[in-house]
C-alpha cells in the first residue's frame, strides 16, 4: 500500500500540481494527506467562489473530482455540491475534466438539474 511518504505518491501529486500550474492565478491550492488517500483542494479567487476537490485513494487506480459552490453567511461558509465524477482513470482525463469544470461544466449541469426539477 502506498502512503503519503512514498515516492510514487509524491511524484503523482507533484505531476498533477505541475499540470494545474497554469491556473495558479485563478485558484489557491492546498494538498492534504489522509489515511486512505490524498486530496488537492482548489479554491477559486473570484467573486463567485467555487471549490474543486481532487481525491485519489492509495488503494484505487482512479481519481475523483467534486465541485462545490461556496455560500457565505455572517458566521460560516457553506458548500453546495455542483458536480461529481468519481471514476477518472488517467491523469490526462483528470486534466480534461478540470478544464471543463473551470470553464463552467459544473455550473451548467447544476442549472440543468434545477430546470428539470421545476
Amino acid at each position: 500500500m502506498n502512503d503519503k511518504f512514498s515516492v510514487k505518491t509524491q511524484n503523482e501529486v507533484n505531476s498533477i500540481l505541475e499540470r494545474l500550474d497554469g491556473w495558479k492565478n485563478l485558484f489557491f491550492f492546498e494538498v492534504k494527506y489522509f489515511y486512505e488517500g490524498w486530496a488537492i483542494y482548489m479554491r477559486e479567487k473570484n467573486t463567485y467562489p467555487r471549490s474543486l476537490v481532487i481525491f485519489k485513494s492509495y488503494s484505487d487506480d482512479y481519481y475523483s473530482i467534486k465541485s462545490f459552490e461556496i455560500h457565505f453567511s455572517e458566521k460560516k461558509e457553506t458548500y453546495q455540491e455542483l458536480y461529481i465524477n468519481e471514476k477518472i482513470d488517467t491523469v490526462q482525463q483528470l486534466q480534461s475534466e478540470i478544464k471543463e469544470i473551470i470553464y463552467g461544466k459544473d455550473i451548467l449541469d447544476s442549472i440543468t438539474k434545477l430546470n428539470l426539477n421545476t
